[in-house]
């Protein structure tokens, strides 16, 4: 689905939510999108659904008496992992450093224990298709059956993990929460009054009809695995003893025995990540990678870990495609006019196309060692197959092949056009860009990026 479609799932479940409706996520932004998203969990909330926000604290600097707003609704909840002791920002807690760089990135929506979404998205514009400057390309996964139990599972984990804070513990309160959600209800509707009669909109309602009429029979039945992170690796002590999502996902790869498809927009592989995926060419399995194109990318930090691992890995025979920025994002031009920046934000592997994973686990050390993830493994090679075969028919039109020429200097060959083009240099970037990511390079930064 595309990112209006996706819009449309969250908000379809929680309007036909009846008893409970639990959203767990790294972060919600203060635009449109955040607060149209906010405004289905509120109306969810006056019907007497029991609705539980969990977020992470990276961005809330400033919320405090709206995040206390929708606590103090008799049905609405919100608790704040890990939250920063000092509310200012993350600067002004420079002295727990260890514990405030340990973010929850999960992310996941679940209506009355019967339906969840889980996958890369959090709540914002750029992953719903609906900036004019910059989008996202992202994926998410929607399950029914034992998984939303699981899924259940380990919201509850989080939720009442001691890194869950409720709100009224550390944010500074209004004097009168009441008129604060009065106020707060206020700006919600002023916001989603203002996409009622975009072209956003009218998308949207076109995607409505096409969402509400999915059935069982639409849904692929296969076995699975969802895999999480303790909310325990939140505290560094714990962290290493903590259950780590690292250990399922490293389990599934090594189930390759031809090929691995790795789909991750931070790819940062360290020198023992090199010589893991040179370890699987070795033994016969070939190994692509698609990630950002740093003209792509929205953290040009984290182009500078990358970058250096492009040649010792094509030196061993993996394959690598870089997202273009032009490429074309399914659904942005259904809701606004024009082109937008695009960036890829899906995190999946695909194995021997028989098994898949999707989730919010990028292949980095944050993700590895810093951040919790979550994620799903489907053992399905009707899924794998599928997802396989739209990610080979895109390569050519949406990404660059980063290849050694015979001097072995990196090169990118475009064949978007008729004839193949053979590019030198970072494609579609500024000599200013490339100047910055190669001063990130001299800064030991790489195990945070």
């Amino acid at each position: 689905i595309d990112g209006i479609e996706a819009l449309v799932a969250r908000s379809v479940m929680a309007n036909r939510a009846e008893r409970t409706l639990d959203a767990q996520y790294y972060l919600i932004t203060n635009d449109p999108i955040g607060y149209a998203f906010i405004y289905v969990l509120l109306k969810a909330a006056d019907r007497g659904v029991r609705v539980r926000l969990l977020l992470d604290d990276i961005q809330t600097q400033g919320y405090d008496a709206g995040m206390a707003a929708l606590d103090s609704h008799p049905s609405f909840e919100v608790r704040i992992f890990n939250p920063f002791a000092a509310r200012g920002g993350p600067a002004g807690n420079i002295t727990e450093f260890d514990r405030v760089n340990r973010r929850m990135h999960n992310k996941s929506i679940t209506a009355d224990n019967q339906i969840t979404i889980i996958g890369g998205r959090n709540i914002a514009a750029e992953y719903f298709a609906a900036r004019d400057d910059v989008n996202f390309g992202d994926a998410d996964v929607v399950c029914v059956g034992p998984v939303v139990r699981d899924v259940s599972n380990m919201f509850d984990l989080y939720w009442n993990h001691r890194a869950a804070a409720p709100v009224p513990a550390f944010a500074n309160m209004p004097e009168d929460p009441d008129a604060a959600l009065v106020a707060l209800r206020a700006r919600i509707e002023e916001q989603v009054e203002g996409l009622r009669n975009s072209e956003y909109a009218q998308a949207f309602a076109e995607s409505v009809g096409e969402v509400t009429e999915t059935h069982l029979d639409d849904f692929v039945w296969a076995p699975y695995e969802l895999v999480y992170d303790s909310p325990d690796k939140s505290d560094k002590k714990a962290a290493a003893k903590a259950a780590s999502i690292t250990t399922p996902l490293k389990a599934s790869v090594e189930r390759a025995n031809n090929e691995l498809i790795i789909v991750s927009p931070y790819f940062v592989p360290l020198k023992s990540g090199v010589a893991y995926l040179t370890s699987l060419q070795e033994r016969g399995v070939q190994v692509r990678v698609v990630t950002n194109s740093l003209a792509a990318n929205n953290h040009s930090v984290v182009h500078s870990g990358y970058g250096p691992s492009r040649k010792p890995l094509l030196r061993a025979g993996v394959e690598f495609y870089e997202v273009r920025p032009d490429a074309t994002l399914p659904g942005v031009n259904r809701g606004k006019p024009g082109a937008a920046l695009a960036t890829l934000h899906t995190k999946a592997f695909i194995v021997d196309r028989k098994e898949l994973f999707f989730g919010s686990f990028n292949w980095d050390p944050r993700s590895v060692d810093i951040n919790t993830e979550l994620g799903v493994i489907m053992k399905s090679p009707k899924l794998a197959q599928e997802v396989a075969a739209r990610l080979d028919a895109k390569l050519a039109s949406q990404t660059y092949e980063v290849f050694l020429n015979e001097n072995g200097r990196v090169r990118w060959a475009d064949r978007r056009g008729e004839d193949e083009v053979i590019l030198k240099k970072e494609p579609q970037t500024s000599w200013w860009r490339r100047f910055t990511v190669g001063f990130y390079r001299l800064l030991p930064i790489k195990s945070q990026l």
